[in-house]
């Protein structure tokens, strides 16, 4: 299996008036092609300090991030900006991620900036309905502002923008947590349909154990910027070594069964 996102001994300190935070400390991971790959832990835990650095708005203390076989912080600007069209993210606040003064298919559009040879005019507008379209909108939506739509609406256009370049790898930070439950099942349905339908890789940032449990091949757990525990979903959450584990695993309420277990019964012969 091809290693999309590999990270070695990640560290990011921070230097603060009082002293010095460590939010990641010696972090080493990878997602395979076409896997998705749960980050669970606490607030502070590091999660999202992970995110912004394999997304490339923050810069490690030490350590490496290669993606695609690239070593992230080793790519001149240019270079950079060219190897973005491969990695995406979808934020935790569907409605602060997206300009309230543009309408859908503008947002939708605005990677496209990443590309070279970007379509325009007809070909643009098509690409952006086939994606509102896959996403459980319609692609007329295009023309409607984000105030328009539902939270979980909202959360469907953002990951439609993360989609845009045809990205390989998505990473997905908190993308369901602002939602109730009755719209985190459909979101975690879409993703693991996209998953299927698009051969993206998605590094999957959430504090809720039950959701990695729907839809993640595997798992790390962070505590205190600390890797704790990792391994095959299944292995973890049925056999967990680490007392930390264990109480995540009891802190969160549990969604009804919909991922792996059954996206692997619907595709069973």
């Amino acid at each position: 299996m091809t290693k999309l996102l590999d990270i070695s001994n990640l560290t990011r300190k921070f230097d603060l008036c009082d002293g010095e935070l460590t939010a990641l400390d010696n972090v080493s991971l990878s997602l395979d092609a076409g896997k998705i790959l749960g980050v669970v832990g606490e607030s502070g835990s590091g999660k999202s300090t992970l995110a912004r650095i394999v997304m490339a708005l923050d810069h490690p203390t030490s350590g490496t991030v290669h993606i695609n076989g690239q070593s992230l912080f080793d790519l001149s600007p240019a270079a950079l900006r060219t190897a973005r069209r491969d990695f995406q993210m979808i934020f935790q606040d569907p409605y602060g991620s997206l300009d309230p003064r543009h309408n859908v298919g503008r947002l939708i559009a605005e990677p496209l900036y990443l590309e070279q040879n970007a379509p325009s005019g007809t070909a643009k507008r098509d690409r952006i309905a086939a994606l509102l379209e896959d996403v459980g909108l319609r692609a007329d939506d295009m023309n409607r502002f984000p105030h328009e739509f539902s939270g979980g609406q909202r959360q469907r256009i953002a990951i439609a923008r993360a989609l845009i370049t045809k990205p390989k790898l998505v990473v997905a930070d908190e993308a369901t947590s602002a939602l109730d439950l009755t719209v985190q099942k459909q979101i975690l349905e879409l993703i693991l349909k996209l998953r299927a339908e698009h051969g993206i890789s998605v590094l999957f940032i959430t504090h809720n154990i039950s959701v990695v449990e729907e839809i993640c091949d595997d798992v790390v757990v962070l505590e205190h910027g600390k890797l704790v525990e990792t391994g095959p979903t299944d292995a973890v959450l049925n056999a967990p070594q680490e007392a930390y584990t264990r109480r995540l695993m009891n802190a969160e309420p549990t969604l009804e069964h919909i991922g792996r277990k059954a996206w692997r019964a619907a595709r069973a012969p």
